[in-house]
């Protein structure tokens, strides 16, 4: 029997305010996370989740928003995909699930986030929050390269490259987003 390395995972996780604000926080963290585990700001697989992140982000801040009560953005390298979770406390009327979300009027002001959503997505649900209350809307999107993408990240020691046709990890001419600041994440 040949056993295979474990894999190990790597997960981000930050509470945000229900506000615009905490909204383009949460897109911009995305980006910046997503560059350090070797997925390059503008490549495909970025600009994928940095658009769902933005609509679930002003889901959480527009239909679920509880006073008080922050929203959370979660990463997740898992096996051939990024995962996207973003979770609020609000109870009540639940998103449609996926295949039932309605195609909105052409003069309607919104009900496109989720249409976006399924677009973009290879796969999404959502889910009760654990603990309760609230939901979580969580999204797959697959990476081609995931394999070697883990194995650059496993062996990374700081300026490694992964193998022909892969995502650089780290390079001296793929430069990191700038770090969100409060100033920027208010534009």
């Amino acid at each position: 029997m040949t056993t295979q390395p474990p894999v190990t995972v790597r997960t981000f996780a930050q509470r945000l305010s229900p506000t615009p604000r905490g909204a383009r926080l949460a897109r911009h963290l995305a980006l910046h996370q997503l560059h350090a585990w070797g997925i390059p700001h503008g490549s495909d697989a970025s600009d994928t989740a940095a658009a769902i992140v933005a609509e679930l982000a002003a889901n959480a801040v527009t239909h679920g928003r509880v006073p008080g009560r922050d929203f959370e953005l979660r990463l997740s390298l898992v096996t051939g995909s990024v995962r996207i979770e973003v979770t609020d406390t609000r109870t009540g009327p639940r998103p449609p699930a996926p295949g039932a979300v309605r195609q909105p009027e052409p003069l309607d002001e919104n009900g496109r986030g989720l249409v976006l959503v399924e677009a973009l997505a290879d796969r999404w649900e959502v889910v009760d929050r654990v603990p309760p209350p609230g939901k979580t809307v969580r999204v797959e999107i697959d990476l081609p390269r995931w394999s070697a993408l883990v194995r650059a990240l496993d062996g990374a020691s700081g300026s490694a490259q992964v193998g022909a046709g892969g995502w650089p990890v780290c390079t001296d001419t793929a430069p990191a987003p700038p770090k969100p600041t409060a100033a920027a994440a208010g534009s």
